[in-house]
Order: structure tokens, then C-alpha cells, then sequence
């Protein structure tokens, strides 16, 4: 099991200096809102995987006024302990272990890992494609280094292929060298983080549908399907056929950057017609799910950060997600709430709860 110990901010998001310690399995931080409980949570995503949870904009994180902002914190693996450092300063990210900087801020990802539950998450399920699609690629790009650079290198030769097709459109060429460049690397890449996704789904589905069924009550069954352009050809044959449409559009209409993945309640589409309680069932299985399939590729337990979630469940899901969330064989969980007698009553009066109050 991997675990946070400490975690000191500075100039991150509205604190300007704050340090908190998590000596407990299970931590609520409490307060009122509009006091900082969402970003102290993800500054400990931020110390997994170098980013915030929230935004993708840097800037945005650092304390209003302020040029940069730091992260660290004390994470716990096998009775051993690591220090982490994020540093953001004037544009410049640096990421350092135990004092020793990493060449690259990927080459920290899949070390620690963490999963977060936030009220905003329905987007996964009512929004387009593109978040389904960074969602699979955040989970695969931890267990799979080649899949991550695969992922990055397709997505500079997509835009680069992009470039060149809106080129075309004012300075046609019949050098088809350039193309046949794109295309190959294109090709290669793809067809890798298609296989990848693939192989993903059929190793996750048997999780969601047994943690669907324990938030549920087992009533109906939830499906993935993974749709893809590179189920029906080869991607080499795509982007052949789907030249003259690409130039007049100028842009690549075909590929692993169009896929999608269907959520599907007995074979219908939750996205459509699911219930708001059946989508937050789908929502909290898939995140469970994800923890489950990152503990086993990655050989310990992420952290499990929720996000206010107790004020978004019933009865019954809150009871469903508490059974889980208390298995001795669960790791760690760093929770808000705006009432802490909530969260007492929820894990019941005997349970060893940490509280760090804002």
C-alpha cells in the first residue's frame, strides 16, 4: 500500500502556506465552503501525477498575484518514505524525489497513484467523446509508459497532419512525401493505443459490472461498448479512403482520436435515457472500478479522494459505497465535507476517522 503522510502548499490555489498531516486510513477535511477543502485534495492529485484534477491551466493554480507555486509532501511505500516536490514557477515545472529532480515530470507518473470522486464527474457520462477518451488514456498512460508516449506522439503528429491538410488548401503539392510521414507514424501509434484500449475494456468490464451491481442492487446490467473508426479497417486503409473528405475539411476525420466508449444499461444508452440515480450508480462504479484495475496493474492501492460526495448520495448508495470504501483490504481515503458530524454518522461513532478542519 502506498499513502500520503504530510503534504505542505505554498501559494497553491487560496492557501499561502499550509501544512496538513494524514495519520489516519481514512481523513475528512472539513470546513465551510469556499475555505480550500477541494484543492487541498487536489494538491495530492497534483503530487501523483504533476497536474491538478481541475484545470489544465497553471496559472490558475498558483495563489492570485503570485508567479508560481509549490507542492510537497511525504508519501509512505512498504514502511518507506519519499519525499515529492512539485515546483511551478514563471511557466517552468520542475519535479524532484528525495531532492534528486526527474528528467521529465512523465517520468513520475505511475508511482503514486490516486482517485478522485468530484460533483462535477457526471460530465464523464453526459458530455462528448473527448472526455471518455481522456479518461481511458489518464488510467492507461500509468500502467503502460509506451502507451503514454505513443499517445503524445500522436497526438503532435495529428496536429502536424492537420497543419498540412489546411497548407494544401492554399498551396497545393503533389509531394505526397510529408503525408506519407504522418500517415506511418500515425499508423504505428495508433493502432498500438487501439489494441491498448481494446485490451483495456475487456479487462475493466468485469469490474464496473460487479461494482454496478453492489451500488445498484444487481437490477440491471451495465455494459462499455468501445467504438472505434479502427473496428470496421485498418488505419492505414482510413486515412487512405478519407483523404480527398480530410483535405476538403481540412483536418483528419478518422482515427483513435475519434473514439468513444458507450455506456450502456441493458442495451440502453445511459447518456440518453438513464435516470439520475442510475448515473450516479454508473459514475461511482466507474471510479471504483478504475482504483480496482489501477491497484492490480500498478501493485498497490491509489488513494481514493471524494469530493463532497456524501451530500450527492441516497441512502442506500452512501450505505453501498461505505461497505467498499471500509474492506480491510482498501487503502487509504481523504474525504470533504462541510458537516463532520455527517461524516461520523456515516462511517459510524466506533470508526478511527482523522479530521483536519479548515
Amino acid at each position: 500500500m502506498s499513502r500520503i503522510k504530510k503534504i505542505a502548499l505554498y501559494q497553491f490555489r487560496n492557501y499561502n502556506s499550509g501544512q496538513f498531516e494524514f495519520d489516519l486510513p481514512v481523513t475528512c477535511i472539513t470546513g465551510a465552503n469556499g475555505t480550500g477543502k477541494t484543492n487541498l485534495l487536489d494538491a495530492i492529485y497534483y503530487l501523483c501525477y504533476t497536474k491538478s484534477y481541475f484545470t489544465s491551466s497553471q496559472q490558475n493554480i498558483a495563489q492570485n498575484g503570485k508567479e508560481g507555486f509549490r507542492v510537497e509532501g511525504v508519501f509512505i511505500e512498504n514502511d518507506k518514505n519519499e519525499s515529492i516536490a512539485c515546483k511551478w514557477l514563471q511557466g517552468k515545472k520542475e519535479i524532484s524525489a528525495d531532492g534528486v529532480e526527474y528528467e521529465k515530470p512523465t517520468d513520475h507518473i505511475g508511482k503514486y497513484a490516486a482517485v478522485m470522486i468530484a460533483p462535477d464527474d457526471m460530465e464523464l457520462i453526459n458530455d462528448g467523446s473527448e472526455l471518455r477518451r481522456k479518461w481511458v488514456d489518464s488510467i492507461l498512460g500509468q500502467v503502460d509508459r509506451n502507451y503514454l508516449e505513443c499517445l503524445m506522439r500522436y497526438q503532435r503528429i495529428l496536429l502536424q497532419r492537420n497543419a498540412w491538410l489546411k497548407h494544401q488548401a492554399t498551396n497545393p503539392s503533389t509531394n505526397s512525401d510529408e503525408l506519407d510521414f504522418y500517415n506511418q507514424q500515425m499508423v504505428q501509434d495508433g493502432s498500438y493505443i487501439h489494441d491498448k484500449r481494446k485490451d483495456f475494456i475487456a479487462a475493466f468490464l468485469p469490474l464496473l459490472q460487479e461494482f454496478y451491481k453492489q451500488l445498484s442492487g444487481g437490477k440491471e446490467q451495465v455494459h462499455i461498448g468501445y467504438e472505434s473508426d479502427l473496428l470496421q479497417k485498418t488505419f492505414k486503409d482510413l486515412l487512405k479512403d478519407s483523404l480527398q473528405h480530410d483535405l476538403r475539411m481540412q483536418r483528419t476525420l478518422k482515427g483513435i482520436h475519434k473514439d468513444d466508449f458507450a455506456f450502456v444499461l441493458n442495451d440502453t444508452p445511459i447518456k440518453s435515457f438513464g435516470s439520475q440515480g442510475q448515473k450516479k450508480s454508473l459514475l461511482f462504479a466507474l471510479k471504483l472500478a478504475q482504483y480496482t484495475y489501477l491497484s492490480m496493474q500498478l501493485g498497490h492501492l491509489p488513494i481514493l479522494l471524494l469530493d463532497d460526495v456524501f451530500e450527492k448520495l441516497d441512502q442506500q448508495r452512501m450505505e453501498a459505497l461505505l461497505r467498499i470504501i471500509r474492506a480491510e483490504n482498501f487503502g487509504q481515503v481523504v474525504l470533504t465535507d462541510t458537516h463532520a458530524e455527517r461524516v461520523v454518522s456515516a462511517f459510524g461513532n466506533g470508526a478511527d476517522i482523522g479530521m483536519i478542519e479548515l
